[in-house]
């Protein structure tokens, strides 16, 4: 079974993985949280053509945007202490579709 709930090309599928290791790395979650958030994000979407619209930004773009929503300050040395992130899919929500 795919971990992923849409439609995938392969470079679509490796920035997926490539975002959950940025999200993992970033924000200390596991794997199977940040795939689940990435489900809740584009659950149904196909994203098997060629050039999709998500391969124009990157991982950590996509990992904030996917953890945060509004991000109010893209540098890289931003102080994310008082931000806060959105809730994570609830386990009965469907999306997580991974233990690991």
């Amino acid at each position: 079974m795919d971990v992923y709930q849409m439609g995938l090309s392969v470079e679509v599928r490796e920035l997926l993985d490539a975002t959950a290791a940025e999200m993992v790395e970033l924000f200390g979650i596991s794997r199977a949280e940040a795939v689940a958030r990435i489900n809740e994000q584009w659950h149904g979407q196909d994203f098997s053509g060629d050039d999709e619209i998500v391969l124009h930004e990157d991982r950590h773009y996509w990992a904030m945007i996917i953890y945060f929503g509004e991000v109010p300050d893209w540098s890289d040395d931003a102080d994310r202490s008082d931000w806060v992130a959105r809730p994570a899919p609830s386990r009965q929500s469907g999306h997580w579709t991974t233990e690991t």
